[in-house]
């Protein structure tokens, strides 16, 4: 049984305890609130909620840019038996459009927010007709930046275990993202089983930069230090991002003994790393570092244990782990203290069925994927087919859990709900995996496996293979695919981040992209696309599958026609086999032609090209070059060669 039943009684329990949360603002700006002033603050902070319309079993939005305003509000509806509804409030349009989804989608919502982060609503909304209902949440909105006097508690309603103390929303694009629904139970099993799991000490403490409203943030490095009880600082992601040396000197400096990150953060701690801070670094209380969020890479793990050695960061802190927002956050973890655990496993095992095949990791076909360890306590877990049914270890399937930390279901939505779960009650989590050695080893996503030539093929193999070779670091470029309608493929996309709305620059993005692809992979890009941001899970992960639904909305084909209008102007069509169009359109007849060496001058028609694969090559090629061509031009201009200069005219 968990130590407290509920998040109040963890809090209740702090009472007199002369530790509590630190805040970093800066190298030298760092403020204390002690678990009982938290407590005092939240309790304040409840009496505005409730004067705003705030009610037992009712929700609130926590849409702040400030980690205490957030840890405050968050509180005062635990203390409240309001359902808190954590929302990140960026500045892109994807952030507001996502608050105005699911503000529609609860009944009778009051918001938390502050004044700088609703204006920022006020344009969004007006341009896409939305002021009345962003005028009628500001009647039911407490501005916590504004609210000076807390010294009027609310009215206290004690949760039950079964209450919902939050619901985490999805990010991405998706129209209508889905909620997690967490229950004080789930929570508190969850908790308890991290803190096992670790081997909790009573003089640990931790530093996280991650965002509250992310799983890890707010249950791996708020909740969980706040139930055991010990000193804990928050930093905010912003700060992190601007100086991430500050990460591990205020690690060093207090002495932290647990922190994390994902691969995002060591990459970037690594583009400014400097060898001679590091060196006055004392980081030897670390015993833990997380990795999890996103697929753990192993050569970056080296890499930044090896950084940090001088610092005194022992080689075998790394401790990766496997979770989601659906178990409360963490599902497997490995034992402390192991070394990072790699297996090297044949590319083409790695589907759902197969039996994984150890290879040398310099093999060609090799690819390096790390052990993230056993089920926390509480938790079960289960490898298995497309029915449910258990297969053996070795053998990829879908990874399924079950447990008191597993979420209820989907807010507002029983059908999802119903088709998450097995009939035994486990819970599909999306993901593939096997056991090794009676270790989770993480595979992919079923949604996002790639299927081309009558090959299973992996989006991460395609981004590291652009990180080795095409110079885009990793968590910067994500494959996805499409399936054109009645074709037995599916067409190759790869997205990149890029800034500015100039395209220019990004054409020699896109052919280096083709090219490594085509070149090491034997596979056609179709497309690819410069895009702002990822759409993530709650968990980080990039949601692939909701880039490849924003492609087939057609919401990239300006950029992608602007992008073929550069190619063409730039006068690469016309130079011969080595023409960027000339190249894309031969590999996309060659994926198409799997039994056939094409050149540029074969007519499709007289190596007898069918119908069903002529459709195929122009979807693609429309994919590529969209709105240039019909079906009938290749009739005109049957050879890649032809239709290569035709379509460089018609883009000029």
């Amino acid at each position: 049984m968990p130590a407290y039943a509920t998040l109040t009684d963890a809090l209740d329990a702090l009472d007199g305890s002369p530790r509590g949360i630190h805040y970093v603002a800066g190298e030298a700006n760092e403020r204390t609130a002690t678990y009982a002033e938290l407590r005092g603050r939240s309790l304040g902070l409840l009496h505005h909620l409730q004067e705003a319309g705030a009610r037992p079993g009712s929700h609130t939005i926590i849409l702040v840019d400030g980690l205490a305003p957030f840890v405050d509000t968050f509180w005062a509806c635990v203390l409240g038996r309001v359902v808190a509804v954590p929302l990140a409030p960026g500045n892109a349009d994807e952030h507001k459009a996502k608050f105005f989804r699911v503000l529609a989608r609860l009944p009778a919502p009051t918001l938390a927010t502050e004044r700088k982060v609703f204006d920022r609503l006020r344009g969004f909304a007006a341009e896409n007709g939305l002021a009345d209902r962003l005028a009628k949440i500001e009647r039911h909105t407490v501005f916590l930046d504004e609210v000076s006097d807390v010294s009027a508690p609310g009215i206290e309603h004690r949760a039950a275990p079964d209450d919902i103390a939050f619901i985490q929303f999805s990010s991405g694009s998706t129209s209508e993202p889905k909620g997690v629904i967490l229950t004080h139970r789930n929570l508190a099993t969850n908790i308890d089983a991290i803190a096992t799991g670790i081997g909790a000490r009573a003089d640990d403490t931790s530093l996280s930069w991650m965002p509250l409203t992310h799983d890890m943030g707010l249950i791996g490095f708020h909740l969980t230090p706040l139930f055991q009880g010990v000193d804990h600082w928050l930093m905010p992601t912003a700060l992190f991002v601007r100086r991430p040396g500050l990460w591990l000197a205020k690690a060093g400096e207090h002495r932290v003994s647990v922190t994390c990150s994902p691969n995002f953060g060591y990459q970037h701690y690594l583009r400014t790393h400097d060898p001679a801070k590091v060196a006055g670094l004392d980081l030897s209380a670390v015993r833990i570092v997380f990795n999890g969020a996103e697929p753990i890479a192993p050569d970056l793990c080296r890499e930044f244990l090896a950084a940090l050695a001088p610092a005194r960061l022992a080689p075998n802190v790394m401790f990766p782990v496997y979770g989601l927002a659906e178990a409360s956050l963490a599902v497997t973890f490995p034992a402390v203290g192991a070394p990072l655990a790699v297996e090297s496993l044949a590319r083409g095992t790695l589907g759902p069925g197969d039996v994984v095949r150890t290879v040398d990791p310099g093999a060609a076909d090799a690819v390096e994927l790390v052990r993230v360890g056993t089920p926390v306590t509480g938790c079960e877990l289960r490898i298995a087919d497309a029915h449910g049914d258990p297969v053996p270890e070795g053998t990829v399937g879908r990874i399924l859990i079950r447990g008191d930390n597993v979420s209820p279901g989907y807010f507002d939505d029983a059908e999802l709900t119903a088709a998450s779960r097995t009939a035994d009650g486990f819970l599909d989590t999306g993901d593939l995996g096997t056991l090794r050695a009676g270790q989770l080893v993480v595979t992919g996503r079923i949604k996002e496996i790639l299927f081309v030539g009558g090959q299973n093929h992996y989006p991460q193999d395609i981004e590291l293979l652009l990180a080795q070779h095409a110079g885009i670091e990793l968590g910067r470029a994500a494959a996805a695919s499409v399936r054109p309608p009645h074709a037995a493929t599916d067409d190759v996309l790869v997205f990149v981040l890029a800034k500015g709305d100039d395209v220019a620059p990004f054409v020699d993005v896109a052919r280096t992209v083709r090219r490594v692809v085509n070149e090491k992979m034997g596979l056609a890009v179709s497309a690819v696309i410069p895009v702002r941001q990822f759409p993530k899970t709650t968990s980080g992960k990039i949601q692939r599958f909701a880039l490849a639904r924003e492609y087939e909305d057609g919401r990239h084909a300006d950029v992608l026609a602007a992008i073929a209008k550069v190619e063409a102007a730039s006068g690469d069509a016309g130079a011969g086999p080595v023409g960027d169009i000339e190249r894309t359109l031969l590999a996309i007849c060659q994926a198409a032609l799997p039994n056939r060496t094409l050149s540029p001058d074969d007519n499709l028609f007289e190596i007898g090209t069918g119908s069903l694969t002529l459709a195929q090559i122009y979807e693609k090629v429309e994919a590529a070059y969209p709105g240039y061509l019909e079906v009938t031009d290749f009739f005109e201009y049957p050879t890649v060669r032809s239709m290569s200069a035709f379509l460089a005219s018609r883009m000029t």
